[in-house]
């Protein structure tokens, strides 16, 4: 698509904000009124706009993807989003572990068990540490604790939130995404540590690698919409 506007700016509408074009305020993907939660969310999205050349390239705004997500797919079932988002507690990754005489689960130890108990403290809950890959039910206390927790974020953090979890097969990696100073690319390395593993046993091909940076990078972005969700 040829780029069809010159000029990108923010307006405030209400306690809200909004990108324009030409003046013109953007609708989300959905057709409702893309509607920012922070000042510093409005920037960063019109700078999305703003750093098109003639053609317009969709792959290149995350951020307005997770922004429309937020308001036409969360906003429209919060209950359904954060019920998502607790299957990744459910069936969190770090959480499945190998034999305890395999190399593997002293790494695994080494990087999964910090972020853990991290989480175990900070919500109070006690998550049920599995060897093998045979399911296991996390405590219902330990569910109802993050059900409460995660029906309290805004609409765009729960958005961020569902692309991280995703990405990394775990809302442990993906709640410690959201807390200041959170390292993007080493919350990655330890969601990514089983392959990563097996890159380091068999060797990685050029095209694994290229796949890990482009999943990586979507992670990165989420991570920062999360910050900007919250920062006013």
């Amino acid at each position: 698509m040829k780029r069809f506007y010159r000029v990108v700016e923010i307006a405030q509408a209400g306690d809200r904000w909004q990108v324009t074009l030409d003046g013109r305020a953007i609708k989300t993907q959905g057709g409702k009124a893309q509607l920012l939660s922070t000042r510093p969310m409005a920037e960063a999205l019109a700078g999305e706009w703003a750093a098109q050349g003639d053609e317009i390239v969709p792959s290149t705004f995350p951020l307005r993807d997770l922004a429309d997500y937020a308001i036409d797919v969360v906003g429209a079932d919060r209950q359904a989003a954060v019920a998502d988002l607790l299957r990744f507690a459910e069936t969190d990754t770090l959480c499945y572990r190998a034999d305890p005489d395999e190399a593997l689960f002293a790494r695994q130890e080494a990087m999964w068990e910090p972020v853990l108990c991290s989480a175990e403290a900070r919500h109070g809950v006690r998550f049920q540490r599995i060897s093998g890959i045979i399911h296991r039910p996390q405590p219902s206390a330990t569910l109802a604790a993050l059900d409460a927790h995660l029906a309290g974020q805004n609409d765009f953090t729960l958005a961020a939130l569902n692309t991280l979890a995703s990405l990394a097969a775990s809302l442990t990696v993906a709640l410690a995404a959201l807390e200041d100073g959170a390292d993007a690319a080493a919350l990655w390395g330890i969601a990514n540590l089983e392959e990563d593993w097996q890159a380091e046993l068999w060797g990685a091909d050029a095209l694994a690698m290229e796949q890990r940076e482009r999943r990586l990078a979507t992670f990165a972005s989420a991570l920062g919409f999360a910050a900007l969700s919250r920062t006013v």
